[in-house]
């Protein structure tokens, strides 16, 4: 697992294994995970999501603590996923990364607590599969509007965002800091720390 350029978010390449019958990769493995994060994932909850071209989920995350770690790839299609640091006070702050996950490369992206999450589906029937350190809890999901001008997140020009009511009304980065509910760097540093202690 490589790091990426915003602390606590990691990108994978599993080895990939074909023949004539087709290919088989472990898209997640403990060990591996562990040697590269320094703490186990613990699995709460696992999601699929399903996508017309263009489609444009996120920018989602929850309040810290516990947050919520995902660990993500797509099986079917192509993704462009976006990590952004929405951590007041990191060093990174309003910066996000993109990597592309498609059925070819395998890759997958593993982001820590704390960290928003989003992605743009760039093929018809683009399936993303997750897997989250915490169960969806209503009361502690948050989102930033995908389309902030101030992240200015470059998005495919050539693919029309489709975003759900929820995510189109969401707020800006800005908003959302001045309404207070963006976790801290300090605070998702402090809980991450726990669980390594914990480990």
């Amino acid at each position: 697992m490589r790091p990426l350029g915003i602390e606590g978010a990691w990108v994978d390449t599993p080895k990939a294994f074909a023949d004539s019958r087709g290919r088989f990769h472990e898209w997640f493995k403990s060990d591996r995970f562990h040697d590269s994060i320094g703490q186990g994932f613990q699995l709460e909850q696992a999601n699929c999501s399903r996508s017309v071209r263009g489609t444009l989920r996120g920018i989602h995350y929850a309040s810290v603590p516990p947050g919520q770690a995902k660990y993500v790839t797509c099986v079917s299609g192509a993704v462009l996923d976006v990590v952004v640091d929405i951590r007041t006070g990191s060093p990174s702050f309003g910066k996000w990364e993109a990597v592309r996950l498609d059925d070819t490369t395998h890759r997958c992206v593993y982001l820590s607590e704390g960290l928003g999450h989003a992605f743009m589906a760039l093929e018809d029937n683009s399936t993303v599969v997750y897997l989250c350190s915490q169960g969806y809890a209503p009361q502690r999901e948050h989102g930033i509007n995908p389309l902030d001008p101030t992240l200015a997140i470059a998005w495919p020009e050539d693919v029309a965002p489709r975003l759900s009511d929820k995510d189109a009304a969401a707020p800006t980065l800005k908003e959302a800091e001045r309404q207070g509910l963006l976790p801290s760097f300090e605070d998702c540093s402090a809980y991450r720390r726990s669980l390594v202690s914990s480990a």
